[in-house]
């Protein structure tokens, strides 16, 4: 068996000097002693993975409220594919993979039943009450809200991936996770896995918006970068039926957007003189991104994002399902402040610490499709 030390080098050794180095990823909030053969990075992912949080993403909507149907997205597969378009994306730089991936992993644990629509109905409730935001709300579950345990509160994360939780532009208090960001800017990792999501939610919410019948091909042609594969796709594979070659366009499409992104990114470090963490920081602060598409490719993503914007987000029976979420969500919001004796005993100290509003927002927060609408039945809720 490696020693650990052994492991550090092996690792360190595949990394460019811009990467986050796995020897840089050992400081967490309360000291544990290193695991014998588990990178400290390793621990974070598996913590992730046995966590609460994420295993109740199955049940969380992405697009599609989960009883609509088993082959559309949850939040969890959404999540499993954002880890897997990161590591990809990050190997190829040479980058910490194992950054990337466990930024990805945990980068939605904060979001609400019912989808975006759920967010957006929660911090408007919670606007008098210190507001809610998915991305501050992940961070919130990972360092005190997951309970498992006892040496510490949350999961314990290392400083690097909870920095690299921190989304830019989000009002973070002034913790010393803030001003280390603020100071040092984001790490390539967390910036691949942020676009690695979108790439990631542009691709499969078209793919299930065509299974659901709600957006078809033939409207998809008005987008460049779909007709281009789309076509390309239908002349070698006209024969078959065209589920495969719709799923052949997909594939196809995402590999030309990935390829761009690694590409266009080896080109930026190279033209910004970015060599090391401090070239990186250093560009952050003069405002200058690294990460990204090409001139001739972010206009495409852009027109594929405004078209399900337009057609799929904004179609009516999925404004009508997430409407129904939010009448379940503000339901259970006001019918909880006047009953709170009805929320669990762990959220009842937390109120009392924090405020009845914010103990009831991170349970309401917490809770699966299924589990709010349960509990709004229960609750005398009518629709």
């Amino acid at each position: 068996m490696k020693n650990l030390t052994l492991l550090y080098a092996e690792e360190d050794s595949k990394l460019s000097e811009f990467a986050v180095k796995n020897s840089e990823t050992e400081e967490r909030f309360f000291p544990e002693p290193p695991h014998p053969y588990r990178l400290p990075l390793h621990r974070d992912r598996d913590r992730i993975f046995h966590s609460r949080a994420f295993k109740r993403l199955e049940y969380k909507t992405q697009v599609f409220i989960n009883s609509e149907g088993d082959n559309f997205r949850t939040r969890l597969t959404h999540t499993l594919e954002v880890a897997g378009i990161s590591r990809t994306v990050s190997t190829a730089l040479g980058l910490n993979s194992n950054l990337a991936e466990v930024i990805s992993l945990a980068h939605d644990l904060g979001h609400t039943p019912f989808g975006h629509a759920g967010q957006d109905i929660l911090s408007n409730l919670m606007r008098e009450s210190g507001g809610f935001e998915h991305n501050k709300q992940s961070l919130r579950i990972v360092r005190s809200l997951e309970n498992r345990y006892p040496e510490f509160p949350g999961l314990n994360l290392c400083r690097m991936t909870l920095i690299g939780l921190l989304k830019h532009g989000s009002d973070y208090e002034k913790t010393d996770l803030y001003i280390m960001r603020q100071e040092q800017g984001p790490s390539l990792e967390a910036l691949v896995s942020d676009i690695s999501d979108e790439i990631a939610y542009t691709h499969h919410d078209i793919e299930d918006g065509l299974e659901r019948n709600l957006i078809n091909a033939e409207n998809l042609k008005d987008c460049e970068l779909w007709r281009k594969h789309y076509l390309e796709s239908y002349e070698l594979f006209s024969h078959l039926h065209d589920d495969l070659i719709i799923r052949k366009a997909l594939r196809s499409m995402m590999n030309e957007v990935v390829t761009d992104l690694i590409e266009t990114t080896e080109r930026s470090l190279f033209h910004l003189n970015i060599m090391n963490r401090k070239n990186l920081g250093e560009a952050w602060k003069r405002g200058e991104r690294p990460v990204g598409y090409s001139k001739e490719i972010s206009p495409l993503v852009i027109q594929l994002k405004n078209y399900l914007k337009e057609n799929l987000y904004q179609h009516e029976k999925v404004v009508n399902k997430s409407r129904f979420g939010q009448k379940i969500i503000e339901f259970l919001f006001y019918y909880l402040i006047k009953n709170n004796s009805n929320i669990p005993d762990n959220y009842k100290k937390r109120a009392e610490q924090e405020g009845i509003h914010r103990a009831i927002s991170d349970y309401i927060s917490g809770m699966t499709d299924r589990y709010a609408e349960l509990k709004a039945k229960e609750f005398g809720f009518i629709e």
